[in-house]
């Protein structure tokens, strides 16, 4: 019997340029070496990685590649003109299947979370899966921060920046999502674009998540599903100073002595 292919990923790591808001109020060149707890931003992330049973090289994509230094088991190369773009190029490069797609930016990120993330895809019953947490998950824990939240039937969800890619079909959904990026933090818009019978159920209240998926995957042709994750920590990443803030307290936390 032939052994499952192990797990690739991706660390898309661009920033938003040499005017990147939190790059500059934090004075570095790159938003991937912002420091919190003593350690780059990206360190986090792949630390969290090294610590499962990923196949390794992991290909890091970023807009500036003299922002990271060459490791043994990391590739880099060089963002696109998008999130989605890179994503795409970056599972060219790997030319393998299943791959699971992290953003440089989450250094809450642990190992427990990709292992969960990785063991509910596991069955590949679906082409791709995107890691979400619900709100009442989140603000049990930390009840001051700010996400955006999608009201999908009366279930707050907010994404974890955890994507599991299973086959070739999935990037269907990327090549999709390069359309919607520009509207990425207004639901309303992201629901229409997928027709006037999911935006009506959303605005009534009644586009629930198992409904709101099944709408994606029959406009996109392939199988999207969510993956529920019961970590508050995996939708907080550096988006702004308030979370560098909090990520700052919460690693802190973790590695004083208990």
């Amino acid at each position: 019997m032939t052994a499952e292919p192990a797990w690739s990923c991706v660390i898309l790591a661009a920033g938003r340029g040499p005017d990147d808001p939190m790059a500059k109020a934090f004075g570095v060149t790159h938003k991937c070496n912002l420091a919190i707890a003593g350690k780059p931003m990206l360190q986090w992330v792949l630390e969290a990685l090294r610590g499962t049973a990923l196949h390794k090289p992991f290909v890091v994509v970023i807009d500036d590649t003299r922002a990271i230094s060459a490791n043994a088991d990391i590739d880099i190369i060089p963002a696109k003109s998008s999130a989605p773009a890179s994503a795409m190029a970056a599972i060219e490069h790997l030319d393998h299947y299943p791959v699971l797609i992290t953003t440089g930016d989450h250094p809450l990120l642990t190992a427990e979370m990709i292992t969960h993330m990785l063991t509910a895809s596991e069955t590949r019953s679906a082409d791709v899966y995107v890691g979400l947490a619900t709100a009442e998950v989140i603000q049990a824990r930390y009840p001051q921060t700010k996400r955006t939240y999608f009201n999908l039937g009366g279930t707050r969800v907010s994404g974890c920046n955890l994507f599991a890619v299973t086959s070739s079909r999935g990037l269907k959904l990327l090549e999709r999502w390069q359309e919607l990026e520009r509207n990425r933090k207004k639901p309303w818009k992201l629901v229409g674009a997928f027709g006037f019978k999911p935006l009506v159920w959303f605005t009534l209240g009644m586009l629930t998540p198992e409904r709101a998926f099944g709408y994606i995957s029959e406009q996109i042709g392939i199988i999207v599903k969510p993956v529920f994750l019961p970590f508050a920590e995996a939708a907080i990443d550096v988006d702004k100073p308030s979370d560098h803030a909090l990520a700052e307290r919460i690693l802190k936390t973790r590695s004083a002595p208990a």
